[in-house]
This record gives structure tokens, C-alpha cells and sequence, in this order.
């Protein structure tokens, strides 16, 4: 049985996936690495593409002797788990696209990566990301969930936020969905505020081998608003290449 890499997005880390590395752990290895520049490697240099962030992942692989796997990437982790397959394809076996979209231009988002910049600017960092995180939840503050989320997202430091910004910004992977020869899940919260239906719906269409699943009342943060069915969801996938 393939481990499962699970690769956080914007201003997360690995402490955001408990219920995760709990639920999905049945006989199976589970591995949530941290960025560079977030979650517990928030004191690491900052990246600022795509690329270099794919390129960290399969370092952070690499030297586990990690040589083939399944892949789980959310929000900003979905493009850089694209990036990923794109590089080095013949790792991958099965591939969840969690909250993500093919372009790194979120028309839509709740305000534009201008906006988030500006804010940070003039705010500080830390109050950014705790308003931001507010909008990963149906509930924003009052998800029971917040708080521990929005702790993970106040450790991102200036170059981090920016570098992240400017790194979904200059991206786009429209071109490769086609080349996605594996089984893909793309699994969405009908919610979401960063991301909108048309990405998702071209990331569903584009991919050869692509299942759609939209869970109701959820935001941006399905694997901790609803965990329990976020988790069904992802080994009823797994599980259909384990025969």
C-alpha cells in the first residue's frame, strides 16, 4: 500500500491534518510535510514559485526513500501536487486535488492576492492571517476548528505570505490537466470562498480519469469542518487501486 503525501496550502502545515493522520493511517503511511516558510518551518527561507515548493516536497521525499506514492494537495498544496506530477509523473499513482484549481489567478476570491498583500502590509502578518483563515470555514470564527487553524496560519512570516502570494499568482497549469494519467479525485466544499466552481469544474473535465466529489455546507477547510466525511471520501478513492 502506497504512503499518502499530504501537502498543506497557503499559510497551513502538517499540524493541520490530525484527524487526517488519524483516519487515513488504517495500515497505511501517512506523511504531511511543512513548506518552507510555513507551519513548523516557518523560520526556513521563504520560496516564491510553484515550482521551487514542488521541488522541496520531492527533496523532503527523496531523502525519506520515499520513491513511489499517493498525493493529496489542498488549496495552494493542489497546485504545487500538479507541479509535482507534471515534473515526475512516474511516482504518482493516485492524485487528490483537495480545494485547488489549474490557475494560480483566483477570480472571485473573497479579495485579490493584491488585496491580502496590502492588508499584510499594513496590518502585520499575524492579523492577516487570522482573518483570512475565518474564511477557510463556513462558520469563519465561530468553527469549532478556528482557532487551532488560525494558530498554524499566524506563525507565516512577511516573506512567506508574499513569497505564497506571488507564487499561486505566477502559476498556471491549465496546459498539463490533460496529461494526468492517473486516477484523480477532485473534491471541493460547495462553499469555498477562495476558490471558485469554474476551476474546479475544469480541473473535473480537463484530467482523463477525474471523479468529482462536492460536500454541502462546507468552506474552504472540508478535511476539518467535516472530517469524518472528508476521510470516507478520500479511502473510498484510495482504496479502489487496492485490490
Amino acid at each position: 500500500m502506497n504512503p499518502l503525501v499530504l501537502v498543506h496550502g497557503f499559510m497551513g502545515g502538517s499540524a493541520q491534518w490530525p484527524h487526517q493522520i488519524r483516519g487515513l493511517g488504517q495500515g497505511r503511511e501517512i506523511i504531511a510535510v511543512d513548506l518552507p516558510g510555513f507551519g513548523a518551518r516557518s523560520g526556513d527561507t521563504a520560496v516564491s514559485s510553484i515550482g521551487g515548493f514542488a521541488d522541496d516536497v520531492l527533496a523532503q521525499l527523496d531523502h525519506a526513500g520515499v520513491t513511489r506514492f499517493d498525493l493529496l494537495g489542498h488549496s495552494m498544496g493542489g497546485m504545487i501536487v500538479q507541479q509535482m506530477i507534471h515534473q515526475q509523473p512516474e511516482r504518482i499513482d493516485r492524485l487528490v486535488l483537495y480545494g485547488t484549481g489549474p490557475r494560480g489567478r483566483l477570480p472571485g476570491r473573497f479579495e485579490t492576492i493584491a488585496e491580502s498583500q496590502a492588508r499584510a502590509a499594513r496590518d502585520g502578518v499575524e492579523v492577516s492571517a487570522r482573518r483570512i483563515a475565518a474564511t477557510w470555514f463556513q462558520a469563519r470564527e465561530g468553527a469549532a476548528e478556528y482557532p487551532a487553524c488560525a494558530g498554524i496560519a499566524a506563525q507565516t512570516g512577511l516573506p512567506a505570505f508574499e513569497g505564497g502570494l506571488n507564487a499561486m499568482d505566477a502559476w498556471d497549469g491549465s496546459a498539463w490537466l490533460a496529461d494526468i494519467e492517473v486516477p484523480t479525485l477532485v473534491l471541493w466544499g460547495d462553499g469555498d470562498r477562495t476558490y471558485q466552481w469554474e476551476q474546479v469544474h475544469q480541473l473535473w473535465r480537463d484530467i482523463p480519469q477525474a471523479g468529482l466529489a462536492v460536500v454541502p455546507g462546507c468552506a474552504h477547510a472540508v478535511h476539518l469542518e467535516k472530517p469524518a466525511l472528508f476521510n470516507q471520501l478520500v479511502l473510498d478513492f484510495l482504496g479502489a487501486g487496492d485490490t
